[in-house]
């Protein structure tokens, strides 16, 4: 079973056990999240419904890029700028694949009318 999910502006295809790297979200080592914004599912060649499909994951760690050297010059003018850049990202630890989101029952909610 795998999925393609959206997070941090990208997309990535997972499947249970695969760890990925994305941009930072929220959350400490060993905590659960779950990405609910999956494009795609299926299993082998045949494709299933996204409809309350989610992925659960595991935080392994949040961490720091390489860095990246941002170096300006203009010749001739004496202007040198140098600057560096590390990007966040978490590393997640995907648990499953296909968990169904709780689907609220938005009728049931209005209150009774009183006779």
């Amino acid at each position: 079973m795998f999925a393609v999910v959206r997070t941090g502006g990208k997309q990535y295809r997972v499947a249970a056990g695969d760890k990925i790297v994305i941009e930072k979200i929220e959350g400490d080592a060993g905590a659960s999240v779950t990405l609910g914004d999956v494009l795609l599912a299926g299993d082998g060649s045949e494709l299933r419904s996204v409809e309350g499909f989610v992925v659960a994951a595991e935080i392994i760690a949040q961490a720091k890029a390489d860095k990246v050297i941002v170096f300006k010059k203009r010749r001739r003018h004496n202007y040198r700028r140098k600057n560096g850049h590390r990007q966040q990202h978490t590393i997640l630890k995907i648990v499953s694949v296909g968990g169904q989101t709780a689907k609220s029952n938005e009728g049931d909610t209005a209150p009774a009318a009183q006779a």
